[in-house]
């Protein structure tokens, strides 16, 4: 008889994704170039804990978060950073399982603060922002989780990712919000599997007819907005 619950093999993320990160221009540039690394990320407010932040698959997003950066901090020339991930061994927050496992660790800190009568850290909001924005109770809980993982020599979390409700709801009682965002914080950077500079998108199909053609095929009829002709040489 099974006394606990069985580990089931599909927790993880199998595959590769893509990450965005907004970043100086410069600092794009020298990280593409191999010069640089990206900076580990290890603010007391971090949203996911230590390590190096991407947005999921949301280029734009990136791009707002370097074009209007939060607090005091400005960026002279706003760009996006692109990187190939496998998230690995993933604290996934769309997981019950790991849902569970962070409200453990509250639970624990919360029982060690009341014995040692003091006070845990607090999400608090930054002007006129409702979303928590310094998230110094959420970060300090992960934080433990890693901690105690270490402590029982338990194999470590190589990220983590979390969907993040952000922003004002995108009309009268709305269930959606205009910055809702899944992010992904790397803490092996071995996961992180290369760099690149996004591209832009370019109109495809885009059929090629030589001008001297008699007779157009008929694969290529009721398609005028693809016609490119070229000259035959």
């Amino acid at each position: 008889m099974l006394t606990s619950k069985p580990n089931y093999i599909y927790t993880s993320d199998p595959g590769l994704i893509l990450g965005f990160h907004g970043c100086e221009e410069s600092v794009r540039d020298a990280v593409i170039s191999g010069k640089k690394m990206l900076k580990i990320s290890a603010n007391k407010h971090d949203w996911l804990g230590s390590g190096f932040y991407f947005w999921q698959n949301n280029y734009e997003r990136a791009l707002d978060f370097a074009t209007s950066p939060p607090g005091r901090k400005r960026i002279k020339k706003p760009a996006v950073l692109g990187a190939v991930l496998n998230l690995g061994n993933c604290l996934d927050l769309m997981d019950k399982k790991y849902i569970r496992s962070v409200q453990v660790s509250y639970e624990n800190l919360k029982d060690c603060a009341i014995l040692e009568n003091t006070e845990l850290p607090e999400n608090k909001n930054t002007n006129n922002s409702k979303d928590h924005i310094l998230r110094e109770l959420d970060c300090y809980v992960i934080e433990n989780l890693h901690e105690s993982m270490r402590i029982r020599h338990t194999p470590p979390f190589d990220s983590a990712r979390g969907v993040f409700i952000e922003g004002s709801p995108i009309y009268e009682n709305a269930g959606f919000h205009e910055k809702t965002h899944i992010q992904i914080c790397i803490r092996n950077p071995n996961c992180i599997k290369g760099f690149f500079i996004p591209r832009e998108e370019v109109q495809w199909p885009n059929f090629i007819i030589p001008e001297n053609l008699q007779e157009t095929p008929a694969y290529y009829r009721g398609v005028p907005p693809y016609y490119t002709t070229y000259p035959i040489q």
